[in-house]
């Protein structure tokens, strides 16, 4: 994905790291973690730590904004997902199965691709941490940050409100 993102745009700084213990030695005045990234961090050990990491490029009147990955009390394993997207050339399906293992979410992401005569398959596996919301904002705190969960009101019929964390430094 670097070298598709270096190639598109090339005037850009990108950089690769771990969530935990990146450090790009400036801060800003917004920080993101968006589409549930958080939850590929895994334990509640490691979000803390990207918290922290987060806030530490976080300048004095910045805003730190997560979206989470499901809780616990949301997710539900054994259940079954499939997405169409209907084209009279090129459609593109994905069906996923959902599992927890040692307390984390675990997706098998098959897709089916047409190429040519034939069709492609390949499988992703996503392992995400469950985070409750208390975990969360117990994080946020540990990093020194106000939290705030702004609940969301863009999420369809079918999707569940993950919302967003905000988190500044105390006044």
């Amino acid at each position: 994905m670097l070298t598709v993102a270096r190639a598109r745009v090339p005037s850009a700084r990108f950089v690769q790291g771990r969530m935990p213990r990146f450090d790009l030695g400036r801060t800003f005045d917004v920080v993101t973690c968006l589409f549930s990234s958080i939850g590929y961090v895994r334990t509640p050990t490691a979000l803390r730590a990207t918290v922290r990491t987060l806030a530490r490029h976080l300048a004095p009147q910045g805003l730190l904004i997560v979206e989470p990955w499901l809780t616990p009390s949301v997710w539900k394993p054994g259940s079954f997902h499939l997405q169409v997207v209907p084209s009279p050339t090129s459609p593109i399906a994905r069906m996923n199965s959902s599992r927890t293992v040692r307390g984390r979410s675990v997706m098998e992401m098959h897709y089916l691709v047409p190429s040519g005569p034939r069709v492609r398959h390949w499988v992703e596996v996503h392992d995400l941490g469950l985070f409750s919301r208390r975990e969360t904002e117990a994080a946020f705190r540990a990093a020194g940050l106000d939290v705030r969960r702004l609940p969301s009101r863009f999420y369809g019929p079918g999707h569940t409100d993950r919302g967003l964390y905000l988190g500044t430094w105390p006044a």
